[in-house]
């Protein structure tokens, strides 16, 4: 259904069309206006704020290829289909690079004008609520649910970014505890399907001979117990988001069923004959390494690279320090309200206790840590009375020896020899997944490597 609120220009120099794709677009509950050529539809720009124009290709004066080219200079934020004849789609293929979101050919079809529309505003509204949350990240430091600016999770928002809008599966990996069911309904809160169905299920916390039943659904008799006919996640998600948590504990036999589902969009409920279609996008996530996974053989090779079109790796909260203020403002907050509380900051020393903890069950442990501090307190601020005792009491994780072991004298180029080989050895010789861990590109990593090699050699052979 489409939003009034959307403007839509029409240009096109044949006045018999114009007048008539103006008036249909009109029915449909758009505002619509037109122009009968690139250069008057510039003029309406300031005065209409169309966000959707559907230009004619070939027009005197300015076509659409140029009006496209017009717009993009402006940095215009408009959503452009162009209108082309039979014989000059490559033409319109050209301005598709360009920057155009589509093309029809005349004479247009009302209802795939109709059906393109619709997709449009789908787009505009998951564009919008992008933008806001981009504000948002710079004003407060957070992305929709998810809390923090530091780099790390700044990558995870870009990806969120590219993932969200489409249909595609995603697979989010992390320790238990990073946040990776909230990611997951941040990517559904900013996909067209927000108003659909969010189905989470943990398929580590159901018994092997119940899980494809919850997931798939059953009829009556399928099994002893099952008094009655039953549907399962997919169906209870339609045209929403199916969330698989802790992917790699369901059986081989499971998922092949998953495989199946992802690729046909049909499946069979247990004891059931009759196929049923579902529009279900899913989001697997795993608590370990995909790859590792898919070598011990808990996870099927061909169901990973089916689910990995967007892959999303969270962070420990370890490796992310710098966005503990941020998550611990953020739980103050949530707990001040819930629990009648006025706790407005964390007193020194206890910031101090909390950024020197390992967190091993990071973002998660955090939140509870915060939740009884702030429960336990009497005034404005968490002191560290107010925290678990056992933050103090644990030592910090233990100087890394070895290749990683830096002491006074060493120069930079060693240290840094020196981490790429821990890195290389934690990335089990892995070149490409190194140098995305070190932040360099693989070029940059094999001439790093190559240069080690040839002082080894030098020193070898005096």
């Amino acid at each position: 259904m489409s939003n009034p609120a959307e403007r839509v220009l029409i240009v096109e120099d044949e006045p018999s069309t114009r007048l008539g794709l103006t008036e249909l677009v009109r029915t449909w509950g758009f505002a619509a206006e037109s122009a009968a050529d690139g250069e008057e539809a510039l003029h309406s720009l300031t005065s209409f704020r169309p966000s959707i124009i559907i230009s004619d290709l070939v027009m005197p004066r300015m076509g659409g290829l140029e009006l496209l080219k017009a717009l993009k200079a402006d940095d215009a934020e408009c959503t452009v289909v162009l209108l082309t004849a039979q014989g000059s789609v490559e033409t319109a293929v050209e301005a598709i690079k360009e920057g155009a979101y589509d093309y029809l050919t005349k004479p247009i079809e009302p209802q795939r004008l109709k059906i393109l529309l619709d997709k449009i505003v789908e787009r505009q509204d998951t564009l919008r609520e992008v933008k806001t949350l981009r504000r948002q990240l710079r004003e407060q430091g957070s992305f929709g649910s998810m809390i923090g600016s530091s780099a790390s999770m700044r990558k995870v928002y870009q990806i969120v970014e590219q993932a969200a809008p489409t249909s595609a599966s995603v697979l989010i990996w992390g320790e238990s505890g990073t946040g990776k069911e909230l990611l997951a309904k941040t990517i559904h809160q900013l996909s067209p399907r927000a108003q659909q169905p969010f189905v989470a299920i943990n398929c580590a916390a159901i018994p092997e001979t119940l899980l494809e039943s919850e997931i798939f659904g059953h009829e009556k008799g399928a099994f002893t117990g099952a008094t009655d006919r039953r549907e399962g996640c997919f169906e209870l998600a339609d045209r929403g988001t199916l969330f698989l948590d802790e992917i790699a504990e369901m059986t081989p036999a499971t998922q092949v069923k998953l495989l199946r589902v992802l690729q046909e969009r049909t499946f069979r409920r247990l004891g059931g004959r009759n196929e049923q279609t579902v529009d279900v996008r899913v989001i697997a996530a795993t608590n370990v390494v995909p790859g590792d996974a898919v070598k011990n053989g808990k996870l099927r090779e061909d169901l990973f690279y089916r689910l990995h079109v967007f892959a999303i790796e969270l962070p420990p909260l370890r490796q992310r320090k710098e966005d503990l203020p941020l998550l611990i403002q953020s739980f103050i907050t949530e707990f001040n309200s819930r629990n009648n509380k006025r706790v407005s900051a964390v007193e020194p020393v206890a910031m101090k206790v909390l950024e020197q903890y390992h967190w091993p069950g990071n973002v998660r442990e955090l939140r509870n840590v915060v939740e009884r501090a702030v429960i336990l307190s009497s005034g404005e601020f968490l002191e560290s009375k107010h925290l678990p005792p056992y933050l103090a009491e644990t030592p910090a994780p233990a100087a890394p020896t070895g290749a990683m072991a830096l002491t006074p004298g060493m120069t930079v180029e060693e240290a840094e020899n020196r981490l790429i080989l821990l890195t290389l050895d934690h990335a089990r010789g892995n070149k490409t997944r190194a140098a995305e861990i070190l932040g360099i590109s693989l070029k940059t990593l094999h001439n790093k490597l190559n240069k080690m090699r040839g002082r080894v050699a030098a020193e070898e052979s005096v």
